[in-house]
């Protein structure tokens, strides 16, 4: 999540919310990595449960009922040297989420390993504590 959150990071994760709610997009959430379930992750959730998402000349876009044509979104959380790889559709089942990194040039995301299944989601950042001199509360992007 290199650009706004960085290693060494200390992190405060709301672990009871998602046993309430479901995720939603635009929330950096911590979780097991799929392909070793002994590492945590963290990453924004693009793809929702029953989307397509479409990555394609360095845009994200959304396929669901309430756009089906398509949502192309706005990531204006990136830094200007990012870009998003690819060329790829994903089609998402009821439990599944999409998730990408923000220093996508780097990231190990959906892109690489897949959907993401909801029981490996462990909770969802709200608070950087450390380093004190960026001590913020982790903001809420509304799409």
């Amino acid at each position: 999540m290199e650009d706004n959150l960085h290693d060494g990071d200390y992190l405060l994760i709301d672990e009871i919310s998602y046993r309430f709610n479901d995720p939603k997009r635009g929330d950096i959430i911590v979780f097991r990595y799929p392909e070793n379930p002994s590492q945590f992750f963290i990453k924004r959730i693009i793809g929702l449960p029953g989307e397509t998402v479409e990555i394609k000349n360095d845009e994200v876009t959304i396929y669901n009922d309430d756009f089906k044509q398509g949502l192309k979104l706005e990531e204006n959380y990136l830094s200007l040297n990012q870009q998003t790889i690819g060329n790829l559709r994903s089609e998402l089942d009821g439990d599944e989420y999409f998730v990408l990194g923000d220093n996508r040039l780097q990231s190990s995301d959906s892109r690489r390993w897949g959907e993401l299944n909801k029981s490996f989601i462990t909770g969802k950042a709200f608070l950087r504590l450390w380093p004190f001199n960026r001590l913020t509360k982790i903001p809420v992007i509304s799409y």
